[in-house]
C-alpha cells in the first residue's frame, strides 16, 4: 500500500497489512468466552522495582499454574489465567462487573483455541477493534501491539501456533492521556475492551491483501489489488462481476500492485438510498479468492449543492454514538443491533444519511448502512483537545485514518470521510488537519471532505449571525457546522429563526449538530422547562425554521439519534451518566421531538428551501 502516498515517508504510517473484509476469509471466530483479569498496578507489566515482570506474574505466560502447583507445592503463583472469570468477547469490560463502570487502566484478556497450521498457508490474528492500546501474546510471546480504540489491525502468527491448542493473551489498556487521540477528556463513554471481533485468518503464501473497486466520475469501473507474498510481482490477477459480465485482468507490478479499468456495463444499477443495489464481486489471484458485497455510485460538489450519481440530494440525517439499544450497552454491534438503530433513522424519521460519530464504528454498521441505502459520514476522533503540535499524536491520527478509509472503501454508503470535530483554530491545529485532508485526499479520490467545525457568532443592531470562517474550510469539500443556539446559549426559541448565516465560501453546508436534552416521559406543558420533552420538540421546530433560511444548506445530522452513556452529565434527575439530546431513549422509546424531524424530513427535497 505504499504507493498510496506520494512519499515513502507518510506511507510508513499505513499499516503493514489491510487484510481486507477479514470476516469474509476462512479462519476461526474467537468470540466468545475469555478469561479475564484486570490488572491496575500494571503487574503484568513491571514489578514494583520497574523492572520486568517474573515468570509468576505474567498474565500471559504459556503455563498450566494448577499443574506447576501440583509439581512443586512451594511454587507461588498469585494469578492464574485459566480459572480467572470468564466473559463473554466482544464486549467492553463496562458490563463485565459492576465494579468496572468507571475503570480506566489496564485488563488481561485469555483463551485457547485450536490450530492446524499447514504448509504453504499464513496465519493472521485479525482483530475489529481493541480500545484503546493492545498487547498481543501467542503461546507467551509478543507477536505485536496496536494503538487506536476503533480501529482494525492484523498481525502475522505464521510459525508461532502449533498444531493442537495454542494460547492466545491480550492486555488492554484503555488509559488516554492529553497526547491520545481522542484525548481524556471526551463527551462519550470509554468503552476498554475487545469491542470488535478477533478472528485466526488463514490464506495462501500469496494472497490479496487489499482490494478496491469504485465507479468513476467518468462512468469507468476501476479496481485496484495488492498483493501479499512471495510471488505477489509478476502474478497474473482477475476482478469479476457475475451479475453484469464484466471482468477485468492484468498482472501485479514489481511491488504486487495492480490497477485496471473498463466501461461501466449499461445493466449497471446505480447504490442510492432508494435503490441500494449490491453486487457480488469477485478479486480473484492464483488460488485466493476473496469475494464481497459492493455498490457502485459517483459523488461530487457543484456550487452548494451534493449530487449523488449526478443528481441534487439533500442529506437527511442524525448523527450515531456506537450504542446498542437497551439499559447497558456494551458497543458491541451485531446486525441485529445495527439493524435496530438503522431502521429508526431509515424508516422511522426517513431519513437518507447517518454521522456516525466521534469514531469509526463498526464494519457491521456500516455494512448494513449498504444493505438498507443510508449515506455515512465517517469520522476519526480528532476530538476537542488533542495535541496539535505533538508529531507523535500526529501520526497516530494518520494511522487510524488510514486504517478507517482502507477498511471501508468498499462501502458505496460511505460519502464523507471525516478529520475532526470541534477543535479550535490554532496554526498546529490547521497544519495537523490540511495533513489528514491530504492523506484522505491520496488514499481515496472518490469520496468527500469534512470536519466539523465551529463558527463565530457576530451580533449588531439586534440581528445575530453564525459566521463560517475557519481557515480549514479551504482545504473541505464540504462545510459542517455544529450548532446549539437555544441551548447552551441564551436564545429565546422563538428567536431562532431569524439567526443569520453567512460563509465567504461557495460550497455545500451540513449542520453536522444540533440538539437538545430532553428525559423520555418528563412532559412539562406550563412551563416547558429544559429536559423536557416539550422544549426539546420546540427546539427542533425552531432550529429547522432557521435552517430553511440557509440558502447553501445541503444536509443535516442533528445530535443524536439516541440518548447515550457520558460520564459528564450527571444532573441526578434528567441525566445520571447519559446525554439526552437522543430523538428516543437508550431502550429506542421515541420522544416528542422524534416525530418533529420526522415530518419535516417526509417533507424536504434538495429544492424545498
Amino acid at each position: 500500500m505504499a504507493g498510496a502516498f506520494p512519499d515513502a515517508a507518510a506511507a510508513q504510517l499505513l499499516p503493514d497489512r489491510v487484510l481486507v473484509n477479514a470476516s469474509g476469509r476462512a479462519g476461526t471466530d474467537l468470540s466468545g468466552p475469555w478469561n479475564w483479569s484486570v490488572d491496575p498496578y500494571r503487574d503484568g507489566v513491571a514489578g514494583f522495582h520497574g523492572e520486568a515482570p517474573g515468570r509468576t506474574h505474567q498474565r500471559y505466560a504459556d503455563v498450566d499454574v494448577d499443574a506447576e502447583t501440583r509439581k512443586d507445592p512451594y511454587a507461588l503463583w498469585e494469578l492464574d489465567m485459566r480459572r480467572a472469570p470468564v466473559t463473554s468477547l466482544p464486549s467492553s469490560w463496562i458490563t463485565h462487573d459492576a465494579t468496572m463502570r468507571y475503570y480506566d487502566g489496564l485488563v488481561w484478556y485469555q483463551r485457547r483455541f485450536e490450530a492446524a497450521p499447514r504448509p504453504g498457508e499464513r496465519q493472521f490474528l485479525h482483530f475489529g477493534a481493541v480500545d484503546y492500546r493492545a498487547s498481543i501474546y501467542v503461546n507467551g510471546a509478543l507477536v505485536g501491539t496496536h494503538e487506536g480504540g476503533f480501529t482494525p489491525f492484523a498481525l502475522e502468527v505464521t510459525g508461532k501456533l502449533r498444531a493442537g491448542e495454542n494460547q492466545i493473551t491480550i492486555g488492554v489498556d484503555s488509559e488516554r492521556s492529553n497526547d491520545t487521540v481522542p484525548p481524556t477528556v471526551t463527551d462519550w463513554e470509554t468503552y476498554g475492551g475487545v469491542i470488535r471481533p478477533v478472528r485466526l485468518v488463514t490464506t495462501p503464501a500469496t494472497y490479496v491483501d487489499d482490494a478496491w473497486i469504485r465507479l468513476t466520475g467518468a462512468g469507468r469501473i476501476r479496481a485496484s489489488m495488492t498483493l501479499d507474498g512471495p510471488s505477489a510481482a509478476g502474478r497474473p490477477v482477475r476482478v469479476r462481476i457475475p451479475a453484469l459480465g464484466l471482468t477485468l485482468s492484468g498482472t501485479a507490478d514489481s511491488q504486487g500492485r495492480w490497477t485496471g479499468e473498463a466501461a461501466a456495463p449499461r445493466a449497471l444499477k446505480r447504490w442510492s438510498p432508494e435503490s441500494p443495489t449490491l453486487y457480488d464481486v469477485r478479486f480473484e489471484s492464483g488460488e485466493d479468492v476473496l469475494s464481497d458485497r459492493i455498490g457502485f455510485r459517483t459523488l461530487e460538489v457543484r456550487g452548494t449543492r451534493i449530487l449523488l450519481n449526478g443528481k441534487p440530494i439533500f442529506l437527511r440525517g442524525i448523527s450515531l454514538h456506537e450504542e446498542e439499544l437497551g439499559k447497558e450497552p456494551t458497543r458491541a454491534i451485531t446486525p441485529a443491533a445495527a439493524r435496530a438503530l438503522l431502521s429508526e433513522i431509515k424508516d422511522g424519521l426517513h431519513g437518507n444519511f447517518v454521522r456516525l460519530a466521534h469514531y469509526p464504528h463498526s464494519e457491521v454498521m456500516t455494512r448494513m448502512a449498504d444493505e438498507l441505502g443510508l449515506i455515512v459520514w465517517s469520522e476519526v476522533p480528532v476530538y476537542w483537545r488533542v495535541a496539535f503540535a505533538r508529531p507523535e499524536t500526529l501520526a497516530v491520527a494518520r494511522r487510524m485514518l488510514a486504517e478507517n478509509i482502507l477498511r471501508d472503501r468498499n462501502r458505496a454508503s460511505i460519502a464523507l470521510w471525516s478529520v475532526a470535530n470541534e477543535t479550535p483554530v490554532s496554526e498546529p491545529r490547521n497544519a495537523f488537519l490540511t495533513t489528514l485532508v491530504r492523506d484522505v485526499r491520496a488514499l481515496d479520490d472518490s469520496r468527500l471532505v469534512t470536519a466539523a467545525l465551529l463558527t463565530r457568532r457576530d451580533e449588531k443592531n439586534g440581528r445575530i449571525e453564525m459566521v463560517i470562517d475557519d481557515p480549514l474550510v479551504a482545504q473541505l469539500d464540504v462545510m459542517a457546522i455544529n450548532t446549539y443556539n437555544g441551548w447552551y446559549s441564551g436564545d429565546r426559541l422563538e428567536a431562532l429563526p431569524a439567526i443569520g448565516w453567512r460563509s465567504g465560501a461557495t460550497k455545500p453546508l451540513i449542520l453536522s449538530e444540533f440538539g437538545a436534552d430532553a428525559k423520555a416521559g418528563f412532559l412539562d406543558a406550563g412551563l416547558r422547562r429544559k429536559f423536557s420533552e416539550e422544549f426539546q420538540a420546540e427546539y427542533y421546530r425552531q432550529t429547522l425554521a432557521m435552517a430553511d433560511s440557509i440558502p447553501f444548506l445541503a444536509g443535516m445530522s442533528p445530535w443524536i439519534l439516541k440518548d447515550f452513556r457520558s460520564p459528564r452529565r450527571q444532573h441526578p434527575v434528567y441525566q445520571q451518566g447519559w446525554n439526552r439530546k437522543g430523538l428516543i431513549s437508550e431502550t429506542g422509546e421515541r420522544k416528542q421531538a422524534f416525530g418533529v424531524l420526522a415530518d419535516y424530513y417526509s417533507k424536504r427535497t434538495p429544492d424545498s428551501r
